[in-house]
C-alpha cells in the first residue's frame, strides 16, 4: 500500500461570479468578491478568449463552458455563474 499523506485542501485565492448581461454583446460580465486583483484580471482575460461573443444558446458555449471550469478549478479560483442556470447547460 502507498503511504497518502492528509494534505488540507488550500483556500481558493479567488471567488468570481460570470454575469450574463444579456443577449447583446458583449454578453459576459464578471464580479469578484475577493482574491488577488492579478489572479482575478488573468483569469477574466482567459474567460474572454473563450466566451467573447458567445451567448448561451450558441452550440460552442457548452465546451467553452467547461474549459473555463476547469480553469477555475486548476487555478484554485471559486467559480460561480448568474443566472446559475448556465452552469448546468
Amino acid at each position: 500500500m502507498s503511504d497518502v499523506a492528509d494534505v488540507a485542501p488550500e483556500p481558493p485565492k479567488a471567488h468570481v461570479t460570470l454575469i450574463y448581461v444579456g443577449p447583446v454583446a458583449p454578453h459576459w460580465d464578471i464580479r469578484s468578491d475577493f482574491g488577488d486583483r492579478k489572479v482575478v484580471e488573468d483569469f477574466w482575460s482567459r474567460v474572454q478568449a473563450r466566451l467573447v461573443l458567445l451567448p448561451p444558446h450558441d452550440p460552442q458555449f457548452r465546451r467553452n463552458r467547461h474549459r473555463v471550469i476547469l480553469d477555475a478549478e486548476r487555478e484554485n479560483i471559486l467559480l460561480s455563474w448568474d443566472p446559475p442556470a448556465l452552469a448546468e447547460l
